[in-house]
C-alpha cells in the first residue's frame, strides 16, 4: 500500500535540479556563504548533471569515486563515506547543516539514513572542520542539501517523476518531487521508493583464501566444519536485498526580503539484508550440544545455523530553520536551525529481533554574520547538541549513554590585494553520561584553530594555504565497550566486526594537527586543482588485537597512538573542442592516502591508490560519456588485516533530453557500469573478504519534469 500511495503522489511531482558550473558553486556548508573557487579549503562538489549521473542507493557509492573519498560498504544495504582515509565518529554525514543522526559512526554494519537521490547537491570538506562543526567533523564533513524548506518563493508548481532500473540487483526505483508556492508561502514534497534483489557479482561471494589468511592473521585455528556453516554463492550475494520508503514534506514563510521561517517533517523505513559469513558467529552449542538429537531437532539447528541477518530502520526527522537579513544594527544574518530526530533500528535474526538501537538527538545551531569590523568580515556561532543513546538485545555491547555538546565558534574573513585570509577557533565542551557502574561521566574541553590564505598570483592562478589544529572527544563506543563486563562471560561480541571490543574509559582527546597545499587553474571552460595534505594526529584512538581470545573470539581494545596521513589529490576538466555542435571534454582525476602509526604499523583499511579519467560530449539535448578509474593494490594493510587486490573499472552512458510544451521535458538515460566484469573489492570495508562489488550491469532511467 505504501508503494501504491508513494507512486500516486509522485505523480504530481517535481523539478529538475539546477546545473551548476565547476568552481563557481556557492558554498553553505561553510558559515561565511562563498563560491568553491574563493576559499582554500579542500571542497569536493556534486551537483546539476554530475550528480544526476553519480547519484547512487548510498552516500558512499555516491562520492565513492570522488578524490580523496571513498566508500566503506557493508553489502549494497551499506555505504558510509571514507575521507582520506577517516571514517566512522571522525566524519559527519549532515543534512542541510545538521548531524543525521542514525548510528552509522557506531558500526560498520549501520546504514547513514540520507537519500542522495533527493539531494539538490552535496558538498564535502575534505579534511579536519572541526571549526565549523565540532570534534566528530576532525576528519571532514559530507553535507546533503536538499529543499525541504524552501529558501525562496515561487509562484505555481513544478516537479519531477523519475524511475530507475539496474539489472544488478533487479533494482526498481522511484523518486519523485514537487515544488510550489503562493504569496509569501513556498512548499516542498520528495520521497524515494527503492527495492532491490540480491547483488549480482562476479564469481564467488567470499574470497575464501583471503578468509582463511585472515584467520591465520588473528590467531584463529582455521576449522573446515565452522567454514560449511552458511554457503559461499557464486555470480551473487545472499541476503543483500533492500527495501526503502523515504518521504519528506516542508514549507516556509517569506517576510519580502527580510528572509523566512520554515519546518519540514521527514519519514525513513530502510530494511536490508546482511551478507552470510559477515556478522559474526552465532553459536548454538547450549541448545544444541547433544550429538544425540533426532531427525526433527537437526533440521532445526541447520536452519539455525543458516539464519539470516536484517536490519529494519526507521527514522522521523523534524528540522526547523530560520534565515533573517539585516535582523538589528551591525548584523547582516541571522542564521537558526533546530533538528529532533527520532531513530530505531533492530537487528533480525530471523524471526526474532536480536538487538534494538535507539537514539533520540535534539540540535540546535545559531549563526551571526556581521558587518565587517576594521575590514574583517566573519560570523560567531554557537551548537548544541543533546543525545540519549540506548542499544538492549544480545549484542549490546555499549551502554545506554547521555550525551550532551556545546560548541562556541569565530571566523573571519578579510582581504588585501590578491591576497584573502580566514581565522577562526572555536571551543567545545563535551559530556559522556553512561548507564555503568564500573564508571562515571566523562567530560571533556577542546579547542580548536584554524587559519587559511588564498593568493590570486595570476590572472588564472591561485595558490591556497590551510593549517590548523583539531580536537575531538573520544566516542561513546570508544570509552564505554564492555565496560561493566565483570569476567569473559559477560563480553559481548560485536557481531559486524567479528571481534570482542573493550573501550577505556581513561582514553585522551585526539589532537591533529593538520596543512593542505593546493594550486588552482581555471579558465572560462576548463579547470585543474593539486592538493597536498598532511595531518599528524597526537593520540589516535583505534582497536588494537590484544592476542588474547574469548571463547575463540579474538579480543581488541581501544587505544591511542600517534600517526601520520599524508597524500595528494588531482581533479581535473578540460575543454577540448567543439564537435559535431556539442562540447568535447576530458577529466583527469586521482588520488593517493597514506596512513602510519608511530608504533604500530600502517593504519587499516586505508584506500589503495588511483587513477582516472574521463571523456564527455555533449550538446543541448544529448549527451555521452565514458569513464575509467585505475585503482592499485593495497598491499600496506593494518596488522592482522589482509591485503586487497588493485582493478580497473570502465563505465560509459547516454543520456538525451526530449523537450515538450508548456516547458515540459522528458529525460532518458542509461549506464554501463563496470564493464569489464571487475572483481572489486573495497580495502575501506570490514566486509570485503565476504562480498564483493556489483559485476557488470546496466542502469536505466526516465524522468518527467514540468
Amino acid at each position: 500500500m505504501k508503494r501504491i500511495i508513494c507512486t500516486a503522489v509522485a505523480l504530481a511531482s517535481a523539478g529538475a535540479v539546477a546545473e551548476q558550473l565547476p568552481m563557481e558553486h556557492v558554498l553553505v556548508s561553510v558559515p561565511l556563504h562563498k563560491k568553491q573557487a574563493e576559499t582554500a579549503l579542500p571542497v569536493t562538489v556534486l551537483s546539476g548533471q554530475e550528480l544526476q549521473r553519480k547519484a547512487a542507493a548510498s552516500i558512499g557509492e555516491t562520492l565513492g569515486d570522488q578524490p580523496g573519498i571513498a566508500s566503506a560498504s557493508f553489502g549494497p544495504g551499506v555505504g558510509r563515506p571514507v575521507i582520506r582515509g577517516q571514517s566512522g565518529p571522525r566524519t559527519l554525514t549532515l543534512q542541510n547543516g545538521t548531524a543525521s543522526a542514525d548510528v552509522s559512526s557506531l558500526s560498520p554494519d549501520h546504514a547513514v539514513t540520507v537519500e542522495p537521490l533527493l539531494a539538490d547537491s552535496i558538498e564535502v570538506l575534505r579534511g579536519p572542520s572541526t571549526l565549523l562543526y565540532g570534534g566528530g567533523a576532525i576528519g571532514g564533513v559530507v553535507n546533503v542539501i536538499d529543499n525541504r524548506i524552501p529558501r525562496a518563493t515561487q509562484e505555481g508548481i513544478n516537479g519531477a517523476l523519475e524511475y530507475r532500473y539496474d539489472d544488478a540487483s533487479d533494482m526498481d526505483n522511484i523518486v519523485y518531487r514537487l515544488d510550489g508556492g503562493t504569496g509569501n508561502f513556498a512548499f516542498h514534497l520528495s520521497g524515494v521508493s527503492r527495492e532491490t534483489d540480491d547483488l549480482d557479482i562476479p564469481g564467488k561471494a567470499i574470497d575464501e583464501d583471503a578468509v582463511e589468511e585472515q584467520e591465520e592473521l588473528l590467531g584463529e585455528d582455521h576449522d573446515e566444519g565452522e567454514e560449511e556453516e552458511f554457503e559461499n554463492t557464486d555470480g551473487f550475494i545472499a541476503n543483500s536485498d533492500t527495501d526503502v520508503d523515504a518521504i519528506t514534506g516542508g514549507g516556509s514563510y517569506h517576510f519580502g526580503e527580510k528572509g523566512f521561517v520554515g519546518l519540514s517533517v521527514s519519514y525513513l523505513e530502510n530494511e536490508y539484508g546482511i551478507p552470510p559469513g559477515a556478522h559474526g558467529h552465532h553459536e548454538h552449542e547450549e541448545e544444541h550440544g547433544d550429538e544425540e538429537h533426532d531427525d526433527e531437532e537437526h533440521e532445526h539447528e541447520e536452519e539455525e545455523e543458516e539464519e539470516i541477518i536484517r536490519i529494519d530502520m526507521e527514522q522521523t526527522r523534524y528540522d526547523g530553520m530560520l534565515h533573517l537579513h539585516d535582523p538589528m544594527a551591525g548584523i547582516e544574518v541571522l542564521r537558526g536551525f533546530l533538528t529532533y530526530t527520532d531513530y530505531e533500528h533492530k537487528e533480525l535474526e530471523g524471526a526474532e529481533t536480536g538487538t534494538r538501537f535507539d537514539r533520540d538527538t535534539w540540535e540546535s545551531r545559531v549563526e551571526l554574520v556581521h558587518d565587517a569590523i576594521f575590514g574583517a568580515h566573519g560570523v560567531v556561532g554557537l551548537q548544541w547538541r543533546a543525545d540519549e543513546f540506548s542499544a538492549v538485545g544480545e549484542e549490546a555491547y555499549v551502554p545506554e549513554t547521555d550525551s550532551t555538546e556545546w560548541g562556541l565558534f569565530l571566523i573571519e574573513d578579510f582581504h588585501h590585494g590578491n591576497w584573502s585570509y580566514e581565522l577562526g577557533l572555536r571551543g567545545d565542551y563535551v559530556d559522556r553520561d553512561p548507564e555503568a557502574e564500573t564508571t562515571g561521566s566523562k567530560d571533556f574541553t577542546s579547542l580548536s584553530l584554524a587559519g587559511s590564505a588564498l593568493w590570486n598570483f595570476a590572472p588564472e592562478w591561485q595558490a591556497g594555504l590551510s593549517l590548523s589544529r583539531s580536537e575531538r572527544a573520544p566516542s561513546t563506543e570508544e570509552l564505554f565497550s564492555n565496560v561493566d563486563a565483570q569476567d569473559a562471560e559477560e563480553l559481548v561480541t560485536h557481531a559486524a566486526t567479528g571481534l570482542i571490543e573493550i573501550g577505556d574509559p581513561d582514553l585522551d582527546e585526539e589532537v591533529s594537527l593538520n596543512a593542505d597545499l593546493s594550486i588552482v587553474w581555471q579558465s572560462e571552460r576548463s579547470w585543474a586543482e593539486l592538493t597536498l595534505f598532511y595531518n599528524q594526529f597526537e593520540d589516535y584512538i583505534f582497536l588494537a588485537n590484544t592476542g588474547i581470545e574469548s571463547d575463540e573470539t579474538p579480543v581488541y581494545v581501544y587505544t591511542q597512538d600517534d600517526a601520520d596521513f599524508y597524500g595528494v589529490e588531482l581533479e581535473s576538466e578540460f575543454h577540448l573542442a567543439r564537435l559535431w555542435q556539442g562540447d568535447l571534454s576530458l577529466s583527469v582525476f586521482g588520488d593517493m592516502i597514506s596512513g602510519e602509526f608511530d608504533d604500530a604499523g600502517d593504519v587499516p583499511r586505508m584506500p589503495p591508490r588511483r587513477l582516472g579519467a574521463g571523456l564527455n560530449w555533449s550538446d543541448d539535448d544529448l549527451g555521452a560519456w565514458v569513464r575509467v578509474v585505475d585503482a592499485g593494490d593495497q598491499d600496506d594493510p593494518g596488522d592482522f588485516e589482509t591485503e586487497t587486490d588493485g582493478y580497473t573499472r570502465w563505465d560509459a552512458g547516454v543520456d538525451y533530453r526530449l523537450g515538450l510544451q508548456d516547458d515540459r521535458e522528458l529525460f532518458f538515460f542509461l549506464k554501463w557500469k563496470n564493464i569489464g566484469d571487475d572483481e572489486i573489492r573495497l580495502s575501506t570495508s570490514f566486509l570485503r573478504n565476504y562480498a564483493s562489488q556489483a559485476g557488470e550491469s546496466v542502469e536505466a532511467g526516465i524522468r518527467f519534469a514540468f
